[in-house]
């Protein structure tokens, strides 16, 4: 049984492949929605929220708040996704 040895380089431009490829299949599957991030104090977000949930409805646009969390020092940092245009 015979292994094959590997350099450092190897492993490096192998793994630099690999980022690549899912970098693209990252890039060819979000491509359809729009993504924006908010960071703002609790009430700015809510009101930022409800801005573009009204600006852009749910059933044109598909617009929803995909991800949200609240930061040590009490702001929220969140992500809305939206189609960029209406059909």
């Amino acid at each position: 049984m015979a292994f094959d040895r590997k350099i450092p380089g190897d492993l490096a431009r192998s793994l630099a492949g690999r980022a690549r490829e899912q970098q693209q299949d990252r890039r060819e599957t979000s491509s359809a929605f729009r993504r924006e991030t908010f960071t703002l104090p609790r009430a700015d977000a809510r009101e930022k929220a409800r801005e573009l949930l009204n600006a852009f409805p749910k059933q044109a646009y598909m617009t929803e708040i995909e991800s949200w969390r609240e930061l040590s020092d009490g702001r929220i940092e969140f992500t809305m996704r939206r189609l960029p245009t209406a059909d």
